[in-house]
């Protein structure tokens, strides 16, 4: 047998490697999801006008301002972020290379679990995904949701400190799925002591 293809197989048939790239894929391309809601959803739900037993009333304006701009709504929704100024030409290229990365786990996954392994740049992608979900997510925080809400009139918010919901999310899936013994029991365990469970 080819060394090739003899070290493909075990590294394949070995769950001690390939149980690690699995789950690092798997969180990667649940991230990258997350992280299109927050562009999609996020931008469709600021012209959210109500409901009613047809549906959802969205703005008519919601066509006209960020759905015209282009056919992907991923990409009309980050082109009116940019215009809005919630993120700039850089992010976009964050955007880009995190796609390309969340791609090639996704339509090469068998060769990534096998010989290949995870991209070179996984570890930066990942880091780079997660900045452009915090920024996203921290701006609607700042600008819509907290002057939205009069509980927060006159009270400073240090946005360093805000941690939005999908981004802990994530890092749990991280922290629980891939990181050592310790840190992955430590939200269970806490979780356990809170609800008197142990």
């Amino acid at each position: 047998m080819d060394y090739n293809v003899k070290r493909s197989w075990e590294e394949f048939l070995n769950p001690e490697v390939t149980r690690p790239r699995l789950i690092a894929a798997s969180i990667y391309i649940a991230g990258f999801e997350v992280l299109k809601e927050a562009i999609v959803d996020r931008t469709r739900d600021f012209f959210w006008m109500g409901f009613d037993e047809s549906g959802d009333h969205i703005d008519l304006r919601y066509q006209s301002d960020v759905r015209a701009r282009n056919e992907s709504p991923v990409y009309a929704s980050l082109s009116w972020l940019r215009e809005m100024n919630v993120i700039n030409d850089a992010d976009i290229g964050v955007f880009d290379r995190v796609k390309a990365c969340r791609n090639t786990l996704a339509h090469k996954l068998f060769s990534t679990l096998a010989s290949e392994g995870l991209p070179p740049d996984f570890e930066q992608r990942f880091t780079e995904m997660v900045a452009l979900l915090h920024k996203i997510e921290v701006w609607w925080i700042v600008n819509v949701e907290i002057p939205a809400n009069p509980d927060y009139d006159g009270s400073h918010i240090d946005e360093e400190e805000i941690v939005p919901g999908r981004l802990a999310g994530i890092q749990l899936l991280r922290d629980i799925a891939l990181g050592d013994e310790e840190r992955s029991r430590f939200y269970y365990e806490e979780f356990r002591k809170q609800s008197g469970g142990g």
